[in-house]
This record gives C-alpha cells, sequence and structure tokens, in this order.
C-alpha cells in the first residue's frame, strides 16, 4: 500500500482528500469543571461545510476505490436524514459522480419534507429512493437490485455501505487516531463516540492498536444494542486485518460499548437529551447533534454521574458532526429554549 506522507507511521490505502484535515483538538474547560474529569472534543463536525461530520474520513478512502474501479455513480443507504447519505451525495457531485441513495422512511409513499440534510441531497442532485422499514432489512439484496438497475442504464456503479462502515472505510477513523496522536499530550486517555454504523469504533481501535497507544475506546450506541455492535464492529476489524495484512493482534471482547442509551429510538429523541444540547451549547458554544453527539454525549454524563471515574481522567469526546439533524427538530427544542 502506498504511504500517504512520508511523515506518517502509517502506511495508508489510497485516498481523495475532501475533508478539511487535521480537525482541531479543544479543551472544553466549563464543562471539564463541572464534569470532574478533563474533557476535549475532536472537532470532527468541522470537515468541511456540506461535507462535514465523521464520514467523510471514510468516504475518502472508498471513494478512491470507487473513481479507480472506473465508477461513474455510488450507491448507499440510510435513514431518511442520514448525515452518510448527504456526505456521499455531495462529495460525488464534487467529483462528478452521481448517487442513488436509499433512504429509510415509515411511509414512502408519503416521503419527509425536503429539508436538512434532505434538502442537501436533493440540491447535488442525488436520486432517492424511498424504503420502508422491512424493505431497508434487506437492503443488502437493495443494493444488488438497484446497481443491475443502473447497469441497464448504462452506468457504472460502486457500492458504499451504511454509513461507510467496512473494511477500507475504517481507515479514516485510523487516521483520526494519528491526528490526536500529534494533538493530545502523552498519557492514558479514553476515546469516546457515537455508534450507528461500527466504522468508525473500528478505525479508533486499529488506530490505538496499530500506534501503541494507551487509550480506551468506548462506544455508547445511539441504535441497537452491545451485542450487536461487538458483533459489526469486531467484523470490521477482523475483516481490516485480514484484508490488509495489519500486524496487531485483537479480540472482540476488548470492544467497550456502553448500552442504555438509545431512549426512544434511533434518531427520537427524549426531553432530557434535548435539553443537555442546550445546555453544551450554552456552556461550550458546541452544537451537538440529536441523533448521534447528543445521546452519546448524554450517556457521557450519565456515566461519569454514576462514576466520576468511569473513563478515568482524560476523556477526548469524539464530534462527529451531524448539525444538519438538528432543524428537522425545531419544534421539539423550541419549548427548551
Amino acid at each position: 500500500m502506498p504511504s500517504e506522507t512520508s511523515r506518517s507511521a502509517i502506511d495508508y490505502p489510497e485516498r481523495i482528500r475532501r475533508a478539511r484535515l487535521p480537525t482541531p483538538l479543544e479543551p472544553l474547560a466549563r464543562l471539564s469543571a463541572q464534569l470532574g474529569v478533563s474533557l476535549f472534543a475532536k472537532r470532527d463536525d468541522l470537515t468541511g461545510s456540506a461535507l462535514s461530520g465523521n464520514k467523510i474520513r471514510k468516504l475518502e478512502f472508498l471513494f478512491a476505490e470507487a473513481v479507480r474501479q472506473g465508477a461513474d455513480t455510488v450507491i448507499t443507504c440510510g435513514g431518511e436524514q442520514s448525515n452518510h447519505c448527504r456526505a456521499t451525495a455531495v462529495a460525488a457531485a464534487q467529483l462528478g459522480l452521481g448517487s442513488y441513495l436509499l433512504l429509510r422512511t415509515d411511509d414512502p409513499t408519503r416521503p419527509p419534507a425536503i429539508e436538512a440534510n434532505i434538502l442537501l441531497d436533493r440540491l447535488v442532485g442525488a436520486e432517492v429512493r424511498w424504503v420502508s422499514r422491512p424493505e431497508y432489512a434487506r437492503r443488502a439484496e437493495l443494493f444488488v437490485e438497484v446497481a443491475a438497475e443502473l447497469r441497464a442504464r448504462g452506468k457504472k456503479p460502486y457500492a458504499i455501505p451504511e454509513g461507510g462502515s467496512n473494511a477500507l472505510g475504517a481507515w479514516g477513523y485510523i487516521r483520526c487516531v494519528e491526528e490526536l496522536s500529534a494533538e493530545l499530550p502523552p498519557g492514558p486517555a479514553t476515546l469516546v463516540y457515537a455508534a450507528g454504523s461500527g466504522g468508525t469504533g473500528a478505525g479508533l481501535i486499529l488506530g490505538v492498536k496499530l500506534l501503541g497507544l494507551p487509550w480506551r475506546v468506548v462506544g455508547v450506541n445511539v441504535c441497537d444494542d452491545r451485542d450487536y455492535f461487538v458483533r459489526v464492529i469486531g467484523e470490521i476489524v477482523e475483516q481490516a486485518i485480514e484484508r490488509f495484512h495489519l500486524d496487531v493482534r485483537f479480540d472482540r471482547s476488548e470492544i467497550e460499548i456502553r448500552d442504555g442509551y438509545v431512549g426512544r429510538g434511533y434518531a427520537k429523541s427524549r426531553p432530557e437529551e434535548l435539553a443537555l444540547l442546550r445546555d453544551v451549547a450554552r456552556a461550550e458554544g458546541i452544537v451537538l447533534d440529536p441523533v448521534y453527539t447528543g445521546k452519546a454525549f448524554y450517556g457521557l454524563t450519565r456515566e461519569l454521574a454514576r462514576d466520576p471515574r468511569a473513563f478515568g481522567e482524560r476523556i477526548v469526546f469524539l464530534h462527529t458532526g451531524g448539525i444538519f439533524g438538528l432543524f428537522p427538530k425545531a419544534a421539539e427544542l423550541a419549548p427548551l429554549l
């Protein structure tokens, strides 16, 4: 594999540079004082504007493979307000490619309003197919069907999994760990992130192992449950080790997931979660999102309330973006403001 830079300690696969990197690591002084820990935010919400968030780190590697294979259209999937699908559609447009999005919604015959991420999808010309929740459960089959339809139109499709979460996409967060190793003073630390499709967690685990850092990696799941993420993250890590011949030892028992904070369900918010978004914004001027970072940060604060040493003395919270997800929640947020 070609080395990304001569200064890197790791040899990376080819990538197409789209994200604004490195993102800053910022101390959160007022929240640190409130929570009794040394808390930092890795600002991956600042990877771009329309491309903001963690997904573009993974997509840099996936799009490089798509272009190398001669693709002219990318297919991917997600929830109706998917940050991943929006980032994929925007990146595709920047590279002169088409995009086809399978978006999950309760009733495909009555799709949601064209706002927030959906508006951005449409602006950049993504072709959208609304699918029901039962249909979405068979998304692997839908990918095959859509790819066949596109080929029949004379297109050359490339499929990107939900969240960009596979062995190749995981390199995006291996690279993030290398960035952090240059930003954070030496010593133990715990990286806390929102677990939504598994690729971010897999990349963080691999990065910490490849660089031999004394860091823990802890996910707060925003959907499904702990067992699901141990399986999914474990599969991605194992596939990456095998595909890229990585010299690391790994056991699924090492995967840390703090369960119990899904609340009302994926992309559904409780008042206490939204109140925390408000409080964080007013304390630090940092805007979390209701789907991923808001739930993960809520889990972080609740775990610390139970055990102030739950994550050690130094915590890095991965701010993985998602600001556009706030706009559909305006009516729910208004009473809290």
